[in-house]
């Protein structure tokens, strides 16, 4: 049972943080705060009830309670006032680029765990935090489970999921910026998401543990034997956008916050863990430009779960990066007048990084902004080989990148035309090569005539070959519904269920 939450005559469940000092009374050995100062919170919180500062859902969501089906949050961003409407929009259940992981394959059970930014059954854009597995025994999926109704339509603030060495399941809720509170939950029993509980995070601050309330951007990454590493976003800290790192064993008690970078106003980041290093590559807003526009690549490395960084080749850097001209940097797109736009980040077998970026002339979605080019950035051991793949017609057009055990390279994003031209998504295809990306293939495109563009194609973390990635649909233009999808090794496109019968359900195959 919970603590810190109480329920009112009407049946509301109301969630009431608890002062830091009583939460992490037990585990730091301080005095919990005295009653009267809970029970003035209380009367406090009471009291903006009935006036009305606090408003009720028109649903009662409760944590833990299984929803009747998968619907995604519709999302847009930044009216454009053009044919295409916005700059970016659409389905956005498993945006953004810069979150992941989204899923993780438990070989142990034979189960592959997900989450995703849903949404209620009466509306496209309220936020709820989604969990939910297949089992590639039964080929089922249960009723996924309400974790969290985040107050908001923003999918900036859509979930992330881990799974530890015990199989207990981790979902880190992040916000967009500092205006919402961030929280992480932890499964109650392992390799199960029937039921969690929250989690409060402290992290080292001037040699002192003081609670965790807010992070963007979250990409968690858990290590057998050492546990997390994470790394996300903190807005003004102290510019715009500015990139962190920190550890935990236990995923409560976090490290101190390390800044990897903080150039101009600031960057996006993605990650991965290898078997024997983590590693980062972000780009940067230029100074007087504006945060639509980002270029440069750069990367970094850690070996040592944060204490020492050092660029691929292995030089020493001290933290945070300032300058725009540094060790780190893999190529200035910034003297080609291009825009950087991240997409994905692997390791191949010699653990060398492989970077997936797409660039373009500026933000604006259309065509005076074409070629969208779909790019990587491998790390030869020597030098960076920087090669095109494709082209699309958005700029945040999103797929994931594998690496697979025999030398292949594989690509599944949203790479063709969709029925929106020029707004986020398209048709999804699987690219392939043989040759490090000197040459690529379009071996199969695997959805066509979709009614909207499908968009954000993620890779669970060891993905098994009958989950190989997930994502969402929804009308470039205007608001609509969102359908969830995932598909095979082969391309085959299956289907989850808006509504369920039962508490079970097969995915049909997308005809």
């Amino acid at each position: 049972m919970r603590t810190d939450c109480f329920t009112d005559p009407v049946g509301w469940a109301i969630y009431l943080p608890m002062p830091s000092s009583f939460r992490n009374s037990n585990r730091m050995g301080r005095k919990p705060a005295h009653p009267t100062i809970l029970f003035v919170s209380l009367m406090l919180l009471i009291g903006a009830l009935l006036c009305g500062d606090v408003k009720a859902s028109s649903e009662t969501l409760t944590l833990n309670t299984k929803d009747i089906g998968y619907r995604g949050i519709w999302y847009m961003n930044q009216p454009s006032g053009d044919e295409y409407v916005y700059k970016y929009s659409g389905g956005l259940g498993t945006y953004c680029a810069k979150h992941k992981p989204f899923a993780v394959y438990c070989d142990k059970v034979k189960k592959t765990f997900f989450c995703y930014g849903g949404t209620t059954k009466d509306s496209d854009q309220k936020l709820l935090h989604m969990v939910s597995y297949y089992d590639h025994i039964t080929g089922m999926v249960p009723r996924p489970t309400i974790l969290l109704d985040k107050k908001t339509s923003d999918a900036h603030d859509n979930p992330v999921i881990s799974v530890d060495d015990d199989g207990y399941i981790w979902i880190f809720s992040t916000s967009h910026g500092t205006s919402r509170p961030s929280y992480i939950h932890k499964s109650r029993k392992p390799y199960n998401v029937d039921a969690f509980d929250l989690v409060n995070p402290t992290k080292i601050e001037n040699g002192e543990n003081v609670p965790m309330t807010n992070f963007s951007y979250m990409q968690p990454w858990h290590l057998k034997d050492k546990g997390f590493v994470c790394f996300f976003t903190r807005y003004k800290y102290p510019v715009d956008r500015t990139i962190c790192f920190m550890t935990s064993q236990d995923g409560v008690e976090w490290s101190q916050w390390m800044r990897l970078a903080a150039i101009d106003r600031g960057h996006y980041q993605i990650s991965a863990a290898g078997r024997n290093k983590a590693g980062s590559a972000f780009n940067y807003h230029p100074e007087g430009k504006g945060l639509n526009w980002r270029t440069n690549l750069y990367y970094i490395e850690t070996s040592d779960l944060g204490k020492t960084w050092q660029s691929v080749a292995g030089q020493s850097l001290e933290l945070p990066l300032t300058k725009p001209q540094n060790p780190a940097l893999v190529h200035d797109y910034k003297a080609e007048g291009l825009n950087v736009y991240l997409k994905d980040i692997r390791f191949d077998s010699q653990d060398n990084p492989i970077i997936l970026v797409v660039t373009s002339k500026g933000y604006e979605s259309g065509p005076k902004n074409d070629p969208r080019t779909w790019t990587t950035a491998r790390w030869t051991g020597s030098v960076w080989q920087i090669r095109p793949v494709c082209t699309s017609d958005n700029n945040y057009d999103m797929g994931s990148l594998y690496i697979e055990d025999d030398g292949t390279w594989r690509i599944i994003g949203p790479t063709e035309t969709g029925p929106q031209p020029y707004n986020p998504g398209g048709e999804i295809a699987m690219w392939v090569t043989h040759d490090e990306g000197a040459t690529w293939k379009k071996v199969k495109q695997l959805t066509q005539n979709s009614p909207r563009n499908h968009t954000y194609a993620r890779r669970p973390v060891n993905a098994h070959p009958d989950f190989y990635a997930i994502w969402a649909d929804g009308h470039g233009r205007k608001p609509s519904q969102s359908t969830l999808y995932f598909c095979d090794k082969q391309g085959n496109v299956r289907v989850l269920p808006r509504e369920m019968i039962g508490d079970f359900a097969e995915p049909k195959l997308l005809e």
